[in-house]
């Protein structure tokens, strides 16, 4: 079977981009897309407690964006160098996105904020990331955050005047180089209705890797090799999803990531198992889904692997028409942009 990149491509205005997140969380639009019709209908995104039911589990990402970006001076020239810090693989060294990248070859050397951080690239991965180990006095995290700038995604051009607007409200566990964004709609205040309906609420960790927004470059996807990231499920978490599921239940993922954090979890029976691991999941057309029903998300960049995750799950014409539909009734896409709901 081949399935190509073209099939998952829309056409999308610039100006539908949206640079700035609402003030009111919970206010953007929702568009609800049923996954077997393929009929739609457009909603406030407040109006989720409506189509959630009691008994029902919806499962939230925890992971928390760091400052990841900081700008280095390498010694001996003094040129500026962009590093993006995308895993971290122990206490001091870090598996890192530079720009540009000639600059740093094996044994650079690079000083940040007046000495307050330096490092030395000690590797090259196979993709050209660069393995970098820090040296430091103190607690990284609050050299980190004195150092460090929020990644925003490259299509938000404007600078974000407030840095937690990039974080949900329920972020706990640093650790992620892009934001679970399907997450950011939620207030306290809504999740609070929510469990007081009766839907229990579950969460997994996994941290987000830039690998979210590389582009497919392989005309046939089943070519396209997916990045690693780490996740983790507790045993309470497993106990509800699986719960849920016994009961007949539906398990409701937030976002894509929390998506494929159960679905790496669950074994071939659908149980999900209490772990810590890496994910190299890839779910496109053809999948068969092992835990999730039903799926909270925002508008994708075309040709991502996140549009083909969707189509998976509501079929490509389906989500196709839908996006044509968003595009025409001039919703907000991307990150800080507008929901869709598959049921």
């Amino acid at each position: 079977m081949e399935l190509k990149k073209s099939d998952f491509y829309y056409d999308l205005p610039e100006e539908l981009i949206a640079q700035d997140p609402l003030l009111d969380r919970s206010s953007s639009r929702m568009l609800k897309l049923n996954k077997v019709t393929g009929e739609y209908s457009h909603h406030t995104f407040k109006d989720i407690i409506d189509y959630l039911n009691p008994g029902e589990c919806l499962v939230l990402n925890n992971t928390k964006v760091i400052p990841a970006r900081m700008f280095g001076v390498k010694e001996g020239t003094g040129a500026s160098v962009e590093f993006l810090l995308l895993k971290r693989l122990n206490e001091t060294d870090w598996e890192c996105l530079v720009k540009p990248g000639k600059k740093a070859r094996e044994g650079a050397r690079f000083t940040f904020g007046e000495d307050l951080l330096k490092c030395e690239v000690i590797d090259v991965t196979p993709e050209g990331n660069r393995i970098v180990r820090f040296e430091f006095d103190g607690i990284w995290e609050e050299i980190l955050d004195k150092l460090g700038e929020m990644p925003l995604p490259p299509y938000i051009t404007h600078k974000l005047q407030d840095k937690t607007r990039y974080q949900t409200v329920y972020a706990k566990y640093d650790g992620s180089a892009a934001a679970p964004t399907a997450g950011l709609h939620f207030t306290p205040e809504l999740l609070k209705a929510i469990e007081d309906k009766g839907v229990k609420v579950a969460y997994v960790t996994l941290h987000v890797g830039l690998g979210t927004f590389r582009p497919v470059k392989e005309d046939n996807i089943l070519n396209h090799h997916m990045h690693s990231e780490w996740y983790q499920v507790t045993e309470e978490t497993a106990n509800i999803i699986n719960e849920t599921k016994k009961n007949g239940k539906r398990v409701i993922c937030v976002g894509t990531t929390s998506c494929r954090t159960v679905e790496s979890a669950a074994n071939e029976d659908g149980i999900v198992e209490a772990k810590c691991d890496n994910t190299e999941i890839f779910i496109y057309p053809g999948y068969k889904f092992k835990v999730l029903d039903s799926l909270i998300t925002n508008f994708h960049l075309p040709e991502s692997t996140l549009i083909m995750l969707i189509s998976a799950l509501a079929g490509r014409d389906n989500v196709m028409a839908a996006y044509e539909e968003a595009v025409k009734e001039r919703y907000r896409f991307f990150s800080f942009g507008d929901a869709m709901y598959i049921e």
